[in-house]
């Protein structure tokens, strides 16, 4: 649901009938997991430690234990370093190889969270069922729902050098000026903005890139090895399908883990470059084009066309979240997808006519080399 600065709602379906995304707690996911792993019987989880680094080549992990200072190693056949966006195993271990190829880019915009309660008598002050988005131009809001009441709000925008950045509020009267300037809607349901403005930090956005993602007895995975921006909502699923991909790979070459991570690397490079790509793209649709009404044409265009012909056409959208198929594919098959409507936008009168055979016709015409 987009919020205009008029307060005027607007309705975009992001898939069709039936298929929804689910906001999850990222928390819950992890305690839920971990109770998983715990039950199973084979895994023990130990609480307040770090993992320092890693000797690759040997497979030893160097612990310490945060409440005693206490070092320790750990040896270990094979050690899968999921230790997020700042690895400690990949600064420390990996970094130090030679030729390893590493990118660290922030991008010129941060965030920070608010929460917006809930109604006196506990309901939602907003549609539960919808991701909201405040689209305006260089910087955007959006609003998630909790199983509370209250939504999740998060402000996505320049951290200085724009009118509307952050640096600029620094203030309560700035912080109060600027919500009811561009978002009067939100304002009118969260007059105390000012007093809750501090209660989340200013967080940063950065996309890490690096090669190899294993060496030696030591794999990479998840953020670690590719740590994306959050606009596609894929990062913790993209860290779920190097799960998937490593443990085919484990059935394929009977755990020779040689072959396993060498495969590894070179199978799912591809795909987090991808969806780092898609995630940047992405946030520049959401921010800028939802509004845009030659955007919305196109995506109009698209859905009727898809329901038309789905062999033929899945928004890229749809092939990122609700299908199996690779971030790699989806990101080129996207790219074709975008220079085909760019051809359909140029036809004719087609703000009038996008509804004529004529262009369902040329779709068709120029979409033969799609089979979805």
């Amino acid at each position: 649901i987009m919020h205009d600065l008029e307060g005027n709602l607007t309705y975009q379906p992001y898939g069709k009938e039936g298929e929804a995304i689910f906001s999850v707690s990222r928390g819950k996911v992890n305690a839920t997991m971990m109770d998983i792993a715990e039950n199973h019987g084979n895994a023990t989880i130990h609480y307040n430690h770090d993992c320092l680094k890693t000797d690759l080549n040997k497979g030893i992990a160097y612990i310490k234990n945060n409440l005693t200072g206490e070092e320790f190693e750990v040896q270990a056949d094979v050690i899968f370093a999921a230790d997020g966006a700042f690895s400690a195993v990949r600064y420390n271990s990996m970094q130090k190889l030679n030729r390893f190829n590493y990118s660290q880019n922030y991008i010129a915009d941060g965030y920070r969270e608010i929460l917006l309660p809930a109604n006196a008598d506990g309901s939602y002050r907003l549609d539960k069922n919808a991701l909201h988005i405040w689209p305006r131009g260089r910087f955007m809001m959006i609003a998630l729902a909790n199983e509370d009441g209250s939504f999740t709000c998060t402000l996505f925008m320049p951290h200085e050098g724009d009118k509307f950045a952050f640096d600029k509020l620094t203030s309560k009267e700035a912080v109060n000026d600027f919500f009811q300037t561009v978002f009067p809607d939100f304002y009118e349901m969260m007059p105390n903005i000012a007093d809750a403005w501090e209660d989340h930090p200013l967080s940063n956005l950065a996309i890490i890139r690096c090669y190899p993602w294993a060496h030696g007895k030591v794999a990479l995975m998840g953020d670690a090895a590719h740590a994306t921006v959050p606009f596609y909502g894929q990062g913790m699923n993209a860290g779920f399908e190097d799960c998937t991909v490593m443990n085919r790979l484990m059935q394929k070459h009977n755990e020779n883990w040689e072959a396993i991570f060498e495969e590894y690397s070179i199978e799912r490079k591809p795909d987090g470059d991808a969806l780092q790509d898609l995630s940047l793209d992405n946030y520049f649709v959401m921010r800028d084009f939802v509004a845009d009404p030659d955007f919305l044409l196109r995506k109009k265009i698209e859905a009727k066309f898809s329901e038309m012909y789905p062999n033929k056409w899945l928004p890229l959208y749809s092939q990122v979240t609700f299908s199996n198929i690779r971030y790699s594919v989806a990101y080129n098959q996207g790219k074709k997808q975008s220079e085909i409507m760019d051809k359909v936008m140029e036809m004719e009168n087609i703000h009038e006519n996008w509804n004529n055979d004529a262009v369902m016709d040329k779709m068709l015409e120029l979409s033969t080399d799609f089979n979805f």
